[in-house]
């Protein structure tokens, strides 16, 4: 049985920084504060193998997801109608919006769910920001439906499990998108297609294989205005400079050399070395280990010919 006490440092684990796991009527949600970079980096990390696909945002009520992204009127219509429940809806984020772009892939949009489960709601209230949550397992492997799922799988990488029982729906939340105006699915999952299309009067559009809607698929992408030059040991003409470890100062994803850091600093600096309008970014190497897989595909996918 989970008490208040037990809501209560598990949401101050949150605040800090911590992942935390927790019951959501789908399934078990690895969870990290969404305005926390590291703290999302850290999600990637505890999964393994990670890379930076856009992350779902929970928050405890449709006014709280309403100052995290722009509503169209169809997403408002599913958010009166499924919320909470087993729906996840991708909008645009608000130029406001505090979650981390780590989160969102360094995409202008925001995946936002509000969960229909009580333990998750009181936590999210608790908390007093958004958390993302992807399933908590290991990448790749089954999805968690109990808590000895989550401790089977996760083990110490997380500091604290709240056990409430086997989730009721069992499968992800369904995501529609609503990117491109009329709604489009994503991916289908606890809430039925059919129950959604009644709700809108239309037929759902088809995402699933549209790298417009699955980001990180395309050969150029997360590029900054910038040309960039990959596995550069110093700036040469003039070239603004993105460190890492013993290479760069003034902006180094990590001094270092913590890819988990460096991960939870790669959006940030970009967007504050693009601002300062150069010609083209510099980066440094980055090894291929641990999140420094994820890093360099993003990496080179910025760098690509556009």
């Amino acid at each position: 049985m989970i008490s208040a006490q037990d809501i209560s440092k598990a949401a101050d684990l949150l605040l800090s920084g911590a992942l935390v796991a927790f019951p959501t009527e789908t399934v078990y949600g690895l969870g990290a504060l969404a305005t926390d970079d590291r703290a999302v980096a850290r999600i990637y990390d505890a999964k393994g193998r990670p890379t930076f696909n856009p992350l779902i945002s929970h928050v405890p009520d449709v006014e709280a997801a309403f100052a995290l992204g722009e509503f169209s009127a169809d997403a408002l219509k599913l958010a009166a109608r499924f919320w909470p429940g087993p729906l996840t809806l991708v909008v645009p984020r608000w130029s406001t919006c505090t979650v981390s772009l780590l989160a969102s892939a360094g995409l202008p949009s925001l995946a936002i769910r509000v969960p229909q489960h009580a333990i998750a709601l009181e936590l999210l209230r608790a908390v007093g920001k958004p958390v993302v949550a992807p399933s908590a397992n290991p990448s790749g492997r089954i999805s968690p439906t109990t808590a000895q799922h989550v401790r089977d799988g996760l083990g110490d990488k997380v500091s604290l499990v709240l056990d409430g029982g086997a989730c009721t729906v069992g499968v992800e939340s369904t995501v529609v998108s609503f990117l491109e105006g009329k709604a489009t699915l994503l991916r289908p999952g606890g809430l039925a297609r059919e129950a959604i299309e009644e709700a809108l009067g239309y037929k759902l559009a088809e995402g699933l294989a549209n790298v417009m809607h699955s980001p990180g698929q395309m050969e150029s992408h997360y590029a900054p205005h910038a040309a960039m030059r990959l596995n550069a040991e110093v700036a040469i003409n003039g070239e603004a400079y993105l460190g890492f470890g013993k290479f760069g100062r003034e902006y180094n994803l990590s001094s270092s050399g913590d890819v988990v850091e460096a991960a939870a600093n790669l959006f940030r600096m970009l967007h504050e070395l693009d601002a300062l309008k150069p010609e083209r970014i510099a980066v440094a190497p980055i090894p291929m280990i641990g999140l420094g897989e994820a890093i360099n595909d993003r990496l080179k996918r910025a760098a690509a010919p556009r």
